[in-house]
């Protein structure tokens, strides 16, 4: 059987996180949600995607397809419903398309707006999904613990150096390569995953649930409060609280981030802070692309949202709820605005447009660093965002 992930209205939501990336790229506990799914079925998945990403985002059709919501997190029952898809029938819950199987020839021609002549099952049983950019840590626990489970299940931790102070021990799984000396893990509250060739540096303290995937760093006396999760090489100093940062990012000096999502390609300055938690105690509201305003997130504790290849410098403040969009340089004193546009330039004293041929140098530099080209399939992307972001720019 032929898998694959479409993006339904969570994509619009979940923007600017996903302008640069298909929803089930997005990272919550320790995977992906596409690796997720990879991991269950035991297959590859190709992507159903938006237009201009899928020069990056390939789609494979075959005879017989199922199509499954890139924005659902997968379970053992959910799983067994899908398998049991025939042609042209809907896997629903209330009115979200969770599934459907579909002959090669429907494929490119399917709208999961649309689904009237699919014949409808109704799946009444709970499951996790993200269609919010505050759900990404939100359900960030419960993601890292199901993860956990999938990746450790039958297989045996490296043994970790005594130097460590280590509870609930049990709870703890290191990969090949990683090293850890002096640190204080805490698998008490929730498990630790440590990736492949990822450090813990010396005086880290870590509460779980916790993830550091492959090739990521904790900088010395970083202090983690779970659910975090850090993706692949990054590097992150400091204390962090409930957040999750994609890969390819680094927060690498003491500065407070909490209940945050961080892009790929970022880097916050040494002493960078947020606010997660209004002055009044009051709702947080977030920028919304779909609805062009801010709207509520039901939470009272809620930090910044930043998109890819974004930076700020040296002791930059966010304010509480704050969304930072793609290609975004932030400098200056005192709090910029709660919603920055893509490809602006400047702080709390004014904004300017960042200019794209400029963004593409910063790019080109921040990749290859990490041995990766920035090539025209990623120029193409970068310059779509900036495009549909412009009418945001008038300053």
């Amino acid at each position: 059987m032929n898998y694959i992930l479409f993006d339904d209205k969570s994509w619009d939501n979940l923007l600017p996180l996903t302008f640069t990336k298909p929803v089930c790229e997005i990272r919550s506990g320790i995977l992906t949600i596409k690796e997720k799914w990879e991991n269950f079925l035991n297959v590859k998945l190709s992507y159903l995607t938006q237009e201009y990403l899928r020069s990056k985002y390939k789609l494979n059709v075959e005879e017989e397809n199922v199509l499954i919501n890139g924005s659902i997190i997968p379970n053992e029952r959910l799983i067994e419903k899908i398998k049991q898809l025939e042609f042209n029938q809907v896997l629903k819950s209330d009115e979200k398309i969770i599934a459907l199987k579909l002959e090669k020839l429907h494929v490119s021609t399917f709208n999961y707006a649309e689904i009237s002549n699919y014949h409808e099952i109704n799946h009444e049983e709970k499951y996790r999904s993200i269609s919010w950019p505050w759900e990404i840590f939100k359900f960030n626990g419960e993601n890292i613990i199901s993860d956990f489970e999938l990746l450790t299940k039958g297989r045996k931790s490296v043994e970790i150096s005594s130097t460590n102070n280590l509870l609930g021990k049990e709870n703890i799984f290191v990969e090949e390569g990683a090293k850890i000396e002096f640190a204080t893990l805490n698998a008490t509250t929730g498990p630790i995953y440590i990736g492949k060739d990822a450090e813990i540096m010396e005086n880290s303290v870590v509460r779980g649930p916790f993830a550091l995937c492959d090739h990521s760093v904790l900088k010395m006396v970083a202090k983690i409060y779970g659910p975090t999760t850090i993706g692949p090489h990054s590097k992150i100093g400091g204390e962090v609280n409930n957040s999750v940062i994609f890969g390819y990012s680094n927060k690498a000096h003491d500065g407070f981030l909490g209940n945050s999502v961080i892009g790929e390609w970022c880097n916050l300055g040494a002493d960078t802070n947020n606010s997660n938690l209004k002055n009044n105690y009051a709702e947080v509201r977030l920028w919304n692309y779909e609805n062009e305003r801010f709207i509520k997130t039901g939470l009272q504790f809620c930090g910044l949202i930043m998109g890819d290849h974004s930076k700020c410098a040296i002791n930059t403040m966010f304010n509480t709820g704050t969304v930072v969009g793609v290609n975004v340089n932030i400098f200056g004193e005192g709090f910029p605005r709660n919603f920055v546009p893509s490809f602006s330039w400047g702080g709390a004293h004014g904004f300017s447009n960042y200019d794209i041929k400029k963004a593409y140098e910063v790019a080109e530099k921040v990749m290859e660093r990490r041995s990766i080209r920035l090539d025209d399939k990623e120029k193409d992307i970068l310059k779509e965002v900036y495009e549909r972001t412009s009418k945001y720019r008038m300053f």
